[in-house]
């Protein structure tokens, strides 16, 4: 939609006519074309929300999978920079191709497993997600201790995705969507939507009518609104263009005496009770609206709570009521991946990557402390005791993976003293045998 949206905007532009778009890509910007006005929220406008479910839960590094176009990449700067400011890093930027085959997402997959992170914010189109999740449920990626975070335009399409992909490999994820609220006017508008459809497509599937068309019944709206008050100001005629030789079929095309008119109309226009909510146009942008928290179970997905911009995430409404029942007063209580209802904790020890080397005595004054073993056919290295008992607690209380091994020295009294820059030296180049003493 955006690509489409650039070619028009420059004839927009041309004609002096505004063009009211559901483009939702960040990279077009309002400023920089004054014909220009967006008719839906731009995907940076989610990443807020998106940082609010990983604050909740108190992840610490995400791994961000996109796809490799202008819709794809508008949002990373923005997700970034909304992660940061809730103190959590991107670990990883795992771009997808629209062409790519089944065995490449796979081998990115396999990829992403090897490291710590495991959560996943997952920003690509309905047709390229399915088979991501397809092939994460392969690689085992849909399994316990794994969390996925879909933004917008997923489970706002959701009813194009089929529904055995999302039965199969979707159970668990979490994803977020424009809230719309509940009324009279978007149920009877839909109930005529289906009726219309089944009459001039009755060979094909039925398809939902979702936030993007009510958008774009809202544009059309408020675009009529503006054309009533132009024309009682104006004459909707086009001033001749140049008609010199050698000139392009665009440069021929004339100017509007309307448009001027019309675009002031629409960049600053209000819907109170348009079909998705209260329908903002301030300087050419649509303006924000509170997001669902979704859950994708079963078939469909459950609402497990709501974001507003101002007040964060929590189980109310707009109206202020309470909608879901929440366990831990922000959300509802999750399905998540491998049927648990146990949040992951956001990390694994990696598969791969260098260990934390840990220097333990094997003999000394300090065996009320802590005891070493090592076995004699593994030479594998155990330790228990006070002391590895409060160095595992603390590993364990980080909100990241620390793998690390044990690596014996021996403690000796004699008449040479070695310091701590000698013990480090040892353990670095893996000698097991020197001799030590506390000074």
């Amino acid at each position: 939609m955006s690509t489409q949206t650039d070619v028009v905007i420059d004839l927009r532009n041309r004609v002096k006519v505004p063009i009211i778009s559901p483009a939702t890509s960040p990279l077009l910007s309002v400023q920089e074309n004054p014909f220009f006005i967006r008719g839906a929220l731009p995907s940076s406008s989610q990443t807020k929300a998106i940082a609010e479910i990983v604050k909740t839960y108190e992840w610490r590094e995400v791994v961000v999978i996109y796809e490799d176009s202008p819709i794809g990449t508008g949002i990373l700067p923005h997700l970034t920079d909304a992660l940061l400011e809730i103190n959590t890093l991107v670990s990883y930027r795992s771009v997808i191709s629209p062409s790519a085959n089944d065995d490449q997402i796979l081998k990115e997959l396999y990829n992403l497993n090897i490291m710590q992170t495991r959560v996943f914010v997952v920003h690509l189109l309905p047709h390229l997600a399915s088979r991501l999740f397809l092939k994460a449920k392969e690689a085992g990626m849909m399994s316990g201790g794994y969390a996925w975070i879909i933004t917008e335009v997923l489970p706002s399409l959701l009813d194009s995705v089929d529904h055995s992909v999302i039965e199969s490999s979707m159970q668990g994820v979490l994803g977020i969507k424009p809230y719309i609220p509940r009324s009279n006017e978007p149920s009877n508008f839909t109930k005529r939507w289906r009726k219309r459809f089944r009459q001039e497509y009755p060979d094909m599937d039925p398809v939902e009518l979702n936030v993007f068309g009510l958008w774009a019944y809202d544009s059309i709206t408020a675009l009529a609104k503006a054309v009533a008050q132009a024309r009682t100001t104006a004459n909707p005629k086009f001033k001749k263009a140049d008609t010199r030789e050698n000139l392009t079929e665009l440069d021929a095309i004339g100017t509007s005496a309307l448009g001027s008119l019309l675009l002031d109309s629409m960049q600053n226009t209000t819907l109170k009770r348009g079909l998705s909510g209260e329908f903002r146009i301030i300087d050419g942008e649509l303006q924000p609206s509170p997001y669902e928290i979704v859950n994708i179970i079963g078939k469909g997905e459950r609402i497990i709570g709501f974001c507003k911009e101002k007040d964060g995430i929590s189980c109310k409404k707009m109206s202020g009521k309470t909608a879901v029942k929440c366990n831990n007063k922000q959300l509802a209580s999750t399905f998540w991946p491998g049927e648990s209802t146990i949040a992951p904790r956001g990390w694994e020890i990696p598969t791969s990557g260098k260990k934390l080397r840990v220097g333990v005595p094997v003999k000394g004054r300090l065996g009320q402390f802590i005891k070493v073993e090592i076995d004699s056919k593994t030479q594998a290295v155990t330790a228990t005791g006070f002391i590895p008992d409060i160095f595992k607690e603390v590993l364990q209380s980080l909100p990241y993976a620390v793998p690390f091994e044990f690596i014996p020295f021996s403690i000796t009294h004699g008449k040479i003293s070695q310091d701590y820059d000698d013990l480090v030296e040892k353990i670095s180049s893996k000698e097991r045998e020197f001799r030590f003493r506390f000074s």
